[in-house]
């Protein structure tokens, strides 16, 4: 018996051979108007983007799934679908419909995934959006970071350890490597990225290396500085690859690499972005950093803001340049008011030349380009005037392009549409057959209304009118009560109720040069949009250069700004080892206190020599953590550049900052809270230097007491001896039993947070002062908390025994098993009930031993009355 096949459709059989060349892409593919799409990827996108779900026909006794949309909703719907983790082929049609009398050609010409992406409606505006490539080699791992919509190219190499700080700092939102390190990379960087494995051909060879130089034009990377970073050429060289494999051919636009400078930049590892909330927070609705300081005033400048507070400086003299152009700024209001206001009018300049170099910029947005070039003219004349050297080295590499300035002026017209297919792109007066074609297509219109009246003069016919429609265009329309006086000549075309239409040779003649006109003068604005667009390319470079000088001084001015609103004040930078803060406040925190409450500020003084180390006790929410943070913070801040929230600050220049903050559970990796305290705190042990700042809260209380005490005994003992790296440190425990530590060793010192007990509340100073202390008042956290009172009297009562217990002498465990005893005893009295308080007082004044029987009996009496009421 002969087999059965199903015939597919034709258009089925064109969509199933290019979804095979995109096996893990969404495929949207156009068909007419809608962009469709089928099976698989269909149930996914009715899913994602709450479309209905049908089913069509696919041949003879075959369904497919079917879901889609119209075509000019595509920047709805294309950012719904990347955002859910979906790569989408964009399929077109490649040629004109009318022209072609089989199917329609049609082909791929983007593939939009996480980390490939320009449209506005996909990017976050205020964060880069990375795509990673990542390389590992037998000792070294290479990474590039690679942004399409904005032409930045980033690499560098080192341990796995460096390359999971710069994953971490720079959020790439895409990462690619080879197939078979799915295992690694697992391994080294977890599985919180978008990940995306190559075919292992991409890496061998030398093909990644002349990848680069063939984009670059280049005979070596000497040029770039980056020749010697073998592994991480071929990770940027494969990023390239990838871009062109997601049909992005035009990338004149990334026009140069970078290395990853390690030295220049302050250590800050994973743990301590996260546990700093610099910019993002594992607590919903939380503050961060970024949040208090982004005062910028374009994306370019809000994007290089969050690079800054990822990557602070360790080099004194940048460091000082900086600060010293931010105080500039703070004294020249006029001069302050000025450049915010120009960098308000610029806009995303970063991502518009990408486009340009992409060739995606419309109409509208290469207007926005002409605006932002007047704005640059401005800044530089400010800059240059302004009596700031470094203002002025700011100044002199701005270039406002005055050439391609005039010409967008010239040639685009001052209020375009946003599609070039509207029509109205080109100004009046730049092409001559141009103009000829918009005379006759809406000028010829206006010598319609003249055959009209024309001819209504020559026939007599006062009520003629032309008009149009679509099934045999222009027309003469006469009334039946005229239709004696048409003219032989005409040629009837339609009759109706109560008039006839007719349409003469001239009437067609003029209608097909209107018709022809629009078209022609579509396909010519089209052409004379693309010149300007390409012309444009040349100036991408100096364009990147002026977006590049823009987003910094929107940074320093930001900056400035911040200092007048928050009382910031100009942190005082030495390459010596002091670390002093008078008068310190947490910037996140003291934005959020409530209104008319004042921050308790605070003094800190660590150095090398006499106060390495400072053990601060306190009862929990007295403020240890924020301290820590907020002493993190200010000199974060000043390695920025910026000014510090504090009275004044002295700070010698810090080259790490490591953090253990807080519990952080990673039990989806199967980690619990000490092992993950454990893990960093030994990758802080394993990288101290002489200049570190190390921040350790709460070290050991994932474990039992006697545990947690000698692991925080050892490690303040480990830092203090340590034979070559005196770190500073701040180290906050609940552990009174380290204040033992400054007995023995002469840099560490104790200071408490103070508290104030009146009657029986507790009030939080949030002061530090010299010394240890000696309570927690967890208890009273407790009831602030809203613990039930039988449970924080009965707290209070197992405290206070085993407080005696211990002032005895006795093992711990041994004054729990007496407490616990006594529970049997006393629970009928632990209820905070005024009656059995009662009852229990007058039980706790009797003396047994001399008690009569009778007077026995009458206490029972009145006992009984008691409890009767």
């Amino acid at each position: 018996m002969a087999k059965s096949t199903t015939k597919e459709t034709p258009l089925m059989q064109q969509y199933n051979t290019i979804k095979a060349k995109y096996p893990g892409a969404l495929l949207l593919f156009r068909v007419g108007d809608f962009y469709e799409t089928f099976g698989e990827d269909a149930v996914k996108a009715a899913g994602i983007l709450g479309i209905v779900l049908t089913k069509r026909a696919n041949g003879s006794a075959s369904h497919i799934e079917l879901a889609g949309f119209p075509h000019h909703s595509i920047e709805t719907y294309l950012p719904k679908l990347v955002r859910a983790g979906q790569r989408v082929a964009i399929c077109d049609q490649l040629e004109d419909p009318k022209t072609v009398k089989t199917i329609v050609k049609r082909g791929v010409t983007e593939l939009v995934t996480p980390g490939v992406a320009y449209s506005d409606n996909i990017l976050q505006q205020k964060s880069n959006n990375y795509l990673a490539s990542v390389y590992f080699d037998r000792n070294v791992t290479g990474v590039a970071f690679i942004d399409i919509s904005t032409g930045e190219f980033l690499v560098a190499q080192g341990t796995n350890e460096y390359i999971d700080k710069l994953l971490q700092s720079l959020k790439p939102s895409e990462v690619i490597f080879p197939k078979s390190r799915s295992h690694e990379f697992k391994e080294a960087f977890g599985d919180r990225f978008y990940t995306y494995t190559l075919d292992e051909w991409a890496y061998a060879g030398d093909f990644a290396y002349e990848n680069l130089l063939k984009h670059f034009e280049v005979k070596s990377l000497k040029g770039f500085g980056i020749e010697r970073l073998a592994v991480a050429n071929i990770a940027a060289g494969v990023a390239l690859h990838y871009l062109n494999e997601t049909e992005h051919r035009n990338l004149q636009h990334i026009s140069s690499i970078a290395r990853i400078e390690e030295d220049r930049y302050m250590w800050l590892d994973r743990f301590t972005i996260r546990n700093l909330e610099l910019i993002g927070s594992a607590n919903e609705n939380a503050v961060t950093l970024v949040d208090v300081l982004d005062q910028t005033r374009s994306p370019m400048g809000a994007r290089m803001l969050r690079r800054w507070i990822v990557m602070p400086l360790k080099e004194r003299r940048p460091i000082e340049e900086r600060l010293n152009v931010v105080e500039f700024l703070l004294n020249n209001e006029a001069l302050r008011e000025a450049l915010i206001h120009e960098i308000g009018q610029i806009g995303d300049l970063e991502r518009l030349i990408s486009k340009v170099g992409l060739q995606k910029a419309n109409p509208r947005e290469i207007c926005q380009l002409k605006r932002a070039l007047i704005a640059i003219e401005s800044i530089k004349n400010n800059c240059d005037s302004s009596g700031s050297e470094a203002l002025r080295r700011i100044a002199e590499q701005l270039n406002p392009c005055m050439l391609i300035r005039e010409r967008i002026e010239k040639e685009l017209h001052p209020e375009p549409p946003a599609l070039v297919l509207k029509g109205g792109v080109i100004a009046d007066g730049i092409n001559e057959e141009l103009d000829r074609l918009r005379k006759i297509a809406f000028g010829g219109k206006g010598y319609l209304v003249e055959i009209q009246k024309r001819e209504a003069e020559l026939t007599g016919i006062p009520s003629l009118k032309v008009a149009f429609n679509n099934v045999f265009g222009y027309y003469l329309e006469v009334t039946n009560s005229h239709k004696d006086k048409v003219p032989a000549e005409w040629i009837r075309k339609q009759t109706l109720v109560n008039a006839e239409r007719y349409i003469t040779p001239e009437l067609k003649e003029y209608e097909e040069q209107i018709l022809g006109a629009e078209e022609k003068i579509h396909a010519l604005e089209t052409r004379l949009y693309a010149e300007l667009v390409y012309s444009l390319s040349d100036y991408i470079r100096p364009i990147q250069l002026n977006a590049q000088l823009t987003a910094q001084l929107d940074v320093l001015l930001c900056f400035a700004t911040l200092a007048i609103k928050n009382f910031y004040v100009k942190p005082v930078i030495t390459d010596d080892h002091v670390l002093d803060i008078k008068g310190g406040r947490h910037p996140v925190i003291e934005k959020n206190l409530p209104l008319g409450e004042d921050y308790i500020t605070n003094d800190v003084h660590l150095d090398n020599d006499s106060q390495q180390i400072i053990i601060i006790t306190g009862p929990n929410m007295a403020g240890k953590s924020a301290l820590l943070r907020q002493c993190g913070l200010i000199v974060l801040m000043a390695q920025m550049g910026c000014f510090v929230p504090a009275k004044a600050a002295c700070i010698g220049i810090v080259d790490k900052i490591f953090t253990r903050v807080g519990a952080s559970d990673n039990l989806s990796s199967g980690e619990s809270t000490f092992m993950v305290e454990m893990n960093e705190t030994a990758s802080i042990m394993n990288n101290l230097s002489e200049r570190s700042l190390i921040l350790l809260d709460e070290i050991g209380r994932g474990t039992s007491t006697y545990d947690g005490i000698s692991i925080a005994w050892a490690i303040a003992e480990f830092l203090h001896n340590h034979p070559t790296s005196k770190a500073k440190t701040l180290f906050a425990t609940h552990y009174h039993e380290l204040n033992e530590l400054s007995n023995s060793f002469s840099r560490i010192k104790n200071f408490n947070v103070t508290v104030k007990e009146v009657g029986n509340k507790v009030i939080f100073l949030r002061k530090l002062v010299p010394g240890g202390s000696e309570h927690s008042f967890g208890i009273h956290v407790a009831k602030m908390a809203g613990m039930p009172p039988k449970l924080i009297s009965r707290a209070n009562e197992i405290l206070r025994r085993l407080e005696q217990e211990r002032t005895g002498g006795e093992h711990i465990k041994d004054s729990i098993k007496k407490v616990q005893q006594q529970a049997y005893q006393l629970q009928m009295f632990s209820i905070d009930d005024p009656v059995l308080v009662k009852i229990r007082d007058m039980l706790n004044n009797l003396d047994v031993n001399t008690l009569t029987p009778v007077e026995a009996l009458m206490k029972l009496d009145d006992i009984q009355r008691i409890l009767k009421g």
